[in-house]
């Protein structure tokens, strides 16, 4: 197959020739050579590589359900903090007339058709939905193991510790095969980190899989909870096997804290996962990028119990990651696409590199897999600004969704 007359991250036009999932070729666009069946029409497009969302929540969705009011406060009626929305939550999630599993299979669908085909979803376990939410998505992920590769991450979104018999059922969920471990605000939710994180290494040990901390403490509490993590990384040979999603305020305690973690995050080849937040406490991407941290980007809910936001679109949460870092220049914003895109795949497998900072326009080079997506855009950051609709996405090698619908289906 060919790709005719396409721009890879805004360059001169070529034809890009695929054989069967990698990039085999890139040369000067033909405007004589006559199309052959199957051939995509770039039409001048951009060609990047497809998006990648590594902090999403395909369990908590309402994309396709009518628009609700927020009402993040629990029934207890605290304050809207991690325990009173996963309440919230708890509460209102069975309330609907489609059926889970159609709810997150609809937004993986449209995840898809929008240009993501890699994604890390988390899947909440606990005592209340046990294993409900986690087989939704284990569903999802099969009907659309064409379109797009997806890992599963069990979530314990109320904690380890707080509820007993939380641990059997996490450890139900990696008997069946869930790819990755999470945690959550080792101090502030369970109130002892040290048994939060050896449960949470000690079942990513016995599993063989990855370990992904959710982590909203703020300052010092969130660099105290990180130093663990750094700990048990180091002490159990996890380098590369660990990411630290959110970490809102881990670059707000001093200069020299930031360095510090920033190195060490290289030193151990921990990942980090943002959602943008509009916060400025949060490690500088530059930077992150600079030392060879792997980072990647994800929209995190999706219009769901937590929040209004979201809407599958990890071109609109580019534009999220380029505003609240100030990015005004264009190799800045390229970077923000970079992260959006191989950054992301990076987390997912270690066979693609970490964003080599600004500058790095990864993806779509000979031997690159060809999991791409045509944009029009006169150039990548135009393409950030105006998040156009034309796109064709591609997923190894085969087109998947052209115009955001999903292609044969």
């Amino acid at each position: 197959m060919i790709i005719r007359n396409a721009r890879p991250w805004g360059a001169d036009a070529v034809d890009i020739v695929v054989e069967g999932d990698r990039i085999a070729g890139l040369q000067p666009h033909d405007e004589s050579a006559p199309p052959w069946p199957g051939d995509v029409e770039g039409r001048g497009r951009l060609l990047l590589p497809a998006f990648s969302d590594v902090h999403v929540h395909l369990d908590s969705s309402r994309i396709g359900l009518p628009f609700r009011p927020h009402s993040a406060i629990g029934k207890d009626g605290g304050a809207p903090g991690v325990w009173g929305m996963m309440l919230n939550d708890r509460d209102n999630w069975r309330d609907t007339d489609v059926p889970h599993a159609e709810i997150v299979a609809g937004t993986l669908e449209r995840m898809i058709a929008n240009g993501t085909t890699r994604v890390r979803t988390y899947a909440q376990v606990d005592v209340d939905c046990r294993l409900e939410k986690y087989e939704s998505v284990v569903a999802a992920k099969e009907r659309f193991a064409n379109q797009a590769d997806v890992q599963v991450m069990i979530f314990p979104q109320a904690g380890i510790l707080r509820e007993p018999g939380t641990v059997d059922v996490l450890e139900a969920a990696l008997r069946e095969g869930a790819d990755v471990m999470g945690g959550i605000d080792p101090c502030q939710l369970d109130r002892d980190p040290a048994k939060h994180l050896d449960i949470v290494f000690g079942l990513a040990e016995k599993y063989q899989v990855e370990v992904d901390i959710h982590l909203h403490e703020p300052g010092e509490l969130g660099v105290f909870s990180t130093d663990l993590v750094l700990e048990r990384t180091r002490a159990l040979g996890m380098q590369g096997r660990v990411t630290i999603s959110h970490g809102y305020g881990l670059g707000s305690v001093s200069e020299a804290v930031t360095r510090r973690l920033i190195d060490e995050f290289a030193e151990l080849d921990i990942a980090m996962a943002t959602i943008a937040p509009s916060t400025s406490g949060h490690l500088p991407l530059v930077a992150l990028a600079e030392a060879g941290v792997r980072v990647g980007l994800g929209e995190d809910g999706q219009r769901d119990y937590w929040s209004p936001y979201g809407n599958c679109d990890m071109l609109d949460r580019t534009w999220q990651l380029a505003f609240v870092n100030g990015f005004r220049r264009d190799d800045h914003i390229e970077l923000a696409l970079a992260v959006a895109t191989m950054g992301g795949a990076s987390i997912m497998s270690h066979s693609s590199p970490p964003v080599a900072g600004v500058g790095d326009r990864p993806g779509v080079a000979v031997g690159d897999r060809a999991d791409l997506v045509l944009v029009d855009g006169e150039t990548p950051t135009s393409a950030v600004m105006d998040r156009g609709s034309d796109r064709t996405v591609l997923h190894d090698g085969r087109v998947v969704a052209d115009r955001l619908r999903l292609v044969g289906r």
